[in-house]
């Protein structure tokens, strides 16, 4: 028997209590001169995103967030500020998701690998469509925080 929540052995007959549990990412607002990197996604769901990625086992938050960003940028980043946590099951369609999500800063010019077609610079007015996952609401919070700094 298979249903949403149990598994039975098809050797024993043992029904077991099947968990999930959401899987960690980062995301990262690069600052670049006054403008953010966005990449281009390769992979569905297709379009605009704030790079970032999966946390693997053994690895921090902040450690994973500084490899993602090269991996899908080629940028060194210094990560300032620790903008803050995503978490609603619907934020991305493949799975249930918890982001933390970091502002970090570099310098150079962005380029695309790994998981992103291309990586370009983008100015606060002028953002590409469509961004994809919840990451319209984070950067929406970001622009926010910003203010707030100023």
């Amino acid at each position: 028997m298979n249903t949403k929540n149990k598994y039975t052995c098809p050797k024993c007959g043992h029904i077991f209590d099947i968990y999930r549990n959401p899987s960690p990412v980062v995301d990262i607002i690069i600052e670049i001169d006054n403008q953010i990197v966005l990449i281009d996604r390769k992979n569905q769901p297709y379009g605009w995103a704030i790079p970032g990625g999966f946390v693997d086992y053994g690895e921090t938050v902040e450690h994973a967030a500084v490899r993602e960003a090269k991996e899908e940028t080629s940028l060194n980043v210094e990560l300032l500020h620790l903008l803050g946590v995503y978490s609603d099951p619907s934020r991305d369609i493949r799975m249930h998701t918890i982001s933390t999500v970091f502002v970090a800063k570099a310098w150079g010019e962005p380029r695309g690998a790994d998981d992103a077609k291309q990586a370009k610079l983008f100015k606060i007015d002028d953002l590409p469509a469509p961004i994809v996952f919840d990451h319209d609401q984070i950067l929406r919070d970001y622009f926010t925080w910003k203010q707030v700094q100023i």
